[in-house]
């Protein structure tokens, strides 16, 4: 498991740089309450939102976990467990008057983006371009 990175994946990095074109500026890897130890990938503080990209196998995803082959009941302890900890950092946020936002691994990187600026719009109190929260400001 040491292999394995914590931040600053592929999918990680799409995503940064998809909400990044469209203009967004967020913290990386940070805590959005300084009293929960967790992180979140991308933190918009004015915004109070918390953007969490979700691994396929880690968090158990409905259409791409794959069960392991071997260790199987460790396994699926860890990502049941996983799953109670993303519930419990979304109560504890929604709680405190966060938005939280999750993506999964597989999903595209701009279609998330535009999910994450829409929820930023909203919670700016922006109006929709066009009846369209996600327009594309660029012209």
């Amino acid at each position: 498991m040491l292999g394995n990175k914590s931040r600053d994946t592929l999918p990680e990095k799409a995503l940064r740089s998809a909400v990044h074109a469209l203009g967004l500026r967020y913290r990386v890897g940070a805590r959005p309450l300084p009293s929960l130890r967790r992180t979140a990938d991308l933190v918009f503080r004015r915004e109070r939102v918390a953007v969490f990209l979700d691994g396929c196998f880690w968090h158990g995803c409905p259409e791409h976990h794959s069960v392991a082959g071997s260790n199987s009941e460790y396994w699926a302890r860890k990502v049941a467990l996983n799953q109670r900890r993303d519930r419990d950092t979304d109560e504890q946020l929604v709680t405190a008057g966060w938005v939280v936002v999750r993506v999964w691994e597989h999903e595209s990187p701009l279609e998330a983006a535009h999910r994450v600026q829409a929820v930023i719009a909203t919670a700016r109190g922006d109006r929709p371009v066009n009846g369209r929260e996600d327009a594309d400001l660029r012209g």
